[in-house]
């Protein structure tokens, strides 16, 4: 292996390691890489029956109205869940914000004390966090994002008699919920525990304990929470009601943590957790999944930036140089090795409560070694191609050049970004009609309405891309520009709509059955051009916009003709439309992909 050769195995390895350490360092895969994370390092147990959470649920809130309820009933439920000095529970906290006086001071004089006489209360509080400037000098300031501003705290009275704690939740970047915040300070309050934290700090009180020193936290009081149970883990159907009229015996919740808050869809309480990103989990159960994690002690905490890059860098620069010039058999087994042992390692990391990223390495040693095979494979037909050169004098000349210059053309692949207006079109009730027709009968008719859109089509000076079934695809504004691209499609759907009537009559009268066409128009951005492989391509186009066209087609009753605003817009005061909302969700568009029909086309 000569000297140069071993220079550029190590700049080549050094330069993929640096980008690739960058791509990770800038947070480009932040949301993949969590959403791996999770799935390996979130692995709940199962609750162990000490914390029950008790329910504001729909049943609760059929029979009792919607919130707020009059503040006695939450002091009735607690009276009565403290009933029996012999089986109390050791710690009730409620997840409900009871600030400043209420309607009714009676109401208010009998939570205080219900929770004063039962000593184990803990009552939720919340902050309000924005942005603020603060100044450290004349000239020297900054702003501070997580500045409160606001406080909702118990009632005077009932802060008196009772613990409390914040309930505050923040999911991360990806609007995931994965840190829980421990603490946080308050002016006029100083530092506030959380809810989970005084609730946890009181049963171990009752206990005759000393609780478990809690996890370090950053700057902010946030710490890494791994959960001990999903979505419903806690809750066993106990509702606010069955507290109310005495349907279910106290001392199921004796010398237990007791924990009463929403539990219903619609009251703006439930969150996606790393558990479960599939399944909201609602509030109170994010605070018995702390209060868990206390009482285990696991406190799990992320390993520095720098270290995981550097480690990163050196990871990805060895493999890239040991898949340099190997061939697959050698590789391979590294590769696997690699990836596996580095999931092997986070788990065990992990659990001796260290967290690592694991997604990178797979990934980035992934694709190294994909590169590295696609490398040594075009190095290996090069030198095939040489072979072929040199056996090139012992044949035709002529045949050699020959085929090689219509390899080089023929099989030329590429495309470009433009505006296109796409429309599909589909022939609606066809399927059914085929499966009472013999094949010829079938094929007659498919031909008719494909030779319908076709000429269509072409009268409006559009580009047939192709026909799948009996369905078909078309576009304008390209291989050439034109004026009015989105008007001609429009004018083509409505002509096919117009044209299928006379066919649809006529299959009526022959076999007593008609169809008809839907329709979708899309204008946007997509690539044109020979798009496939070197031995099969086609000029076609492909992107969302193309993709969206499809779907509004899909969605199109028979005779019908889907647009998008953008080609309404376009269209204006030449077409009569009809929006229909947002009232069909089409596969991959967000909330609110406003779709309507193209009644009239002047």
């Amino acid at each position: 292996m000569t000297h140069n050769h071993n220079l550029l195995r190590l700049l080549a390895s050094f330069l993929a390691a640096a980008a690739l350490t960058a791509v990770a360092g800038l947070g480009w895969l932040g949301g993949a890489d969590s959403a791996v994370s999770d799935a390996l390092y979130q692995q709940p147990a199962g609750a162990d029956g000490e914390i029950v959470v008790i329910g504001i649920d729909r049943r609760a809130l059929d029979e009792l109205g919607p919130l707020p309820w009059p503040r006695n009933y939450m002091a009735e439920a607690i009276d009565y869940l403290n009933a029996d000095p012999d089986a109390r529970p050791a710690v009730i906290g409620v997840d409900v914000l009871y600030v400043g006086e209420g309607a009714d001071p009676d109401a208010d004089e009998y939570l205080a004390t219900a929770a004063a006489d039962g000593g184990n209360v803990v009552f939720a509080a919340a902050a309000t966090f924005g942005s603020e400037l603060v100044h450290r000098g004349e000239h020297d300031f900054y702003v501070n994002d997580f500045a409160v501003q606001a406080w909702d705290g118990p009632f005077d009275a009932l802060y008196d008699v009772s613990g409390m704690g914040h309930i505050n939740a923040m999911m991360d970047g990806d609007g995931v919920l994965r840190h829980a915040l421990l603490w946080t300070n308050i002016p006029g309050e100083g530092r506030v525990p959380s809810f989970a934290r005084a609730i946890y700090e009181r049963w171990c009180a009752a206990r005759g304990e000393i609780p478990m020193a809690p996890p370090e936290t950053d700057t902010h009081g946030f710490f890494y929470l791994p959960f001990t149970a999903k979505p419903g883990g806690y809750y066993d159907g106990v509702s606010v009601v069955d507290l109310l009229t005495g349907e279910i015996e106290s001392d199921y919740f004796a010398d237990k943590i007791v924990l009463i808050g929403p539990y219903a869809a619609g009251l703006q309480d439930d969150y996606i957790t790393a558990v479960d990103h599939a399944v909201p989990m609602y509030g109170v159960e994010i605070q018995a999944n702390m209060i868990d994690t206390f009482r285990a002690g696991h406190f799990p905490r992320e390993a520095g930036t720098g270290i995981q890059l550097a480690v990163l860098f050196v990871l990805c620069a060895a493999a890239l140089w040991f898949f340099w010039d190997r061939k697959v058999r050698a590789a391979l087994p590294a590769w696997l090795g690699v990836c596996v042992g580095w999931v092997a390692l986070c788990a065990i990391l992990f659990r001796g409560g260290h967290i690592l990223h694991v997604l990178y390495v797979p990934l980035f040693v992934t694709v190294l070694f994909i590169a590295s095979v696609a490398v040594n494979y075009v190095r290996a037909a090069r030198e095939k191609r040489r072979v072929q050169n040199t056996f090139g004098h012992y044949i035709d000349p002529a045949v050699m050049e020959q085929l090689l210059t219509q390899g080089a053309d023929a099989l030329e692949l590429g495309g470009k970004l433009c505006d296109i207006a796409v429309l599909f079109v589909d022939v609606r009730g066809f399927t059914t009609m085929s499966e009472a027709l013999d094949p010829p009968t079938v094929v007659e008719i498919i031909n008719r309405y494909l030779t319908l859109t076709t000429e269509c089509i072409m009268k409006n000076h559009g580009t047939l891309d192709k026909f799948v079934g009996d369905c078909t695809m078309a576009f304008w504004n390209a291989p050439v520009p034109q004026e009015d691209a989105i008007y001609l499609a429009c004018r083509a759907a409505m002509d096919m709509v117009e044209g299928s009537k006379a066919v649809g009559e006529e299959l009526m009268a022959r076999f007593g059955r008609t169809v008809s066409f839907g329709v979708g128009v899309n204008y946007g951005p997509a690539v044109v051009g020979n798009i496939g492989a070197p031995k099969r391509m086609d000029y076609t186009a492909i992107g969302d916009t193309v993709n969206t066209a499809a779907r509004l087609e899909a969605n199109a009753p028979g005779g019908t003709v889907y647009i998008s605003r953008v080609v309404a817009d376009a269209l204006g005061e030449r077409a009569k439309t009809t929006s229909l909302g947002g009232t069909i969700k089409l596969k991959g568009k967000a909330e609110g992909f406003e779709i309507l029909t193209l009644d009239e086309l002047k």
